[in-house]
C-alpha cells in the first residue's frame, strides 16, 4: 500500500527561480507581486494534483481484506492521507486569500507592524502575513501559553 505523502511547509516547486532584485527596485512592485502570484497559484495547481491522486488512490485501492489487520491498516493508511488532504484544503484557501490580497496591493507588509515582510522570507513561505520579528513574537507568546 502507499503511503500518504507529508505536507510541505513550502512550496517544493519544480521550476522555482529567485526573483533578482534589482538595484533601486521599489518593493512590491508590479513584478514582484506577480512572482508572488505565479509561486502560489503553482503551488495551488500542485496541492490539487495531489487531491486528485488521493481521489484515484482511494478509489482504486479501496479493497475489503478478509484479514482484520490488513483492514486496520488500510484503514488508518487513508486516514492519515485524508487528514494530510484536509491540511491542503485549508492550505489551498490560505494561498487563495493570498493570491487576493496580491490584488488588492494589500500583500508583503506584516499585519502588526506593517512593515515589508522581504522577498527572501516570502520566497520561503509565500503566505506569510507577519514580519520575522513578530512571528517570533507570536510564537513565543503561544509557548508561554502552553507551558
Amino acid at each position: 500500500m502507499a503511503k500518504a505523502q507529508p505536507v510541505e511547509s513550502h512550496p517544493v516547486l519544480k521550476n522555482f527561480v529567485p526573483y533578482k532584485i534589482k538595484r533601486g527596485e521599489a518593493y512590491m512592485n508590479e513584478n514582484q507581486r506577480e512572482h508572488f502570484k505565479q509561486i502560489l497559484q503553482d503551488w495551488r495547481e500542485q496541492l490539487m494534483q495531489e487531491v486528485d491522486r488521493t481521489v484515484h488512490h482511494l478509489q482504486d485501492d479501496a479493497a475489503n481484506y478478509p484479514d482484520p489487520a490488513d483492514r486496520a491498516t488500510q484503514e488508518e493508511e487513508f486516514s492519515l492521507e485524508l487528514r494530510t488532504r484536509d491540511r491542503e484544503r485549508k492550505l489551498i484557501k490560505k494561498i487563495d486569500n493570498t493570491v487576493e490580497a496580491i490584488a488588492l496591493d494589500d500583500y508583503g507588509y506584516c499585519e502588526s507592524c506593517s512593515i515589508e515582510i522581504g522577498i527572501r522570507r516570502l520566497e520561503a513561505r509565500p503566505t506569510a502575513d507577519k514580519c520575522i520579528d513578530c512571528k517570533t513574537l507570536d510564537e513565543m507568546k503561544e509557548k508561554q501559553l502552553r507551558s
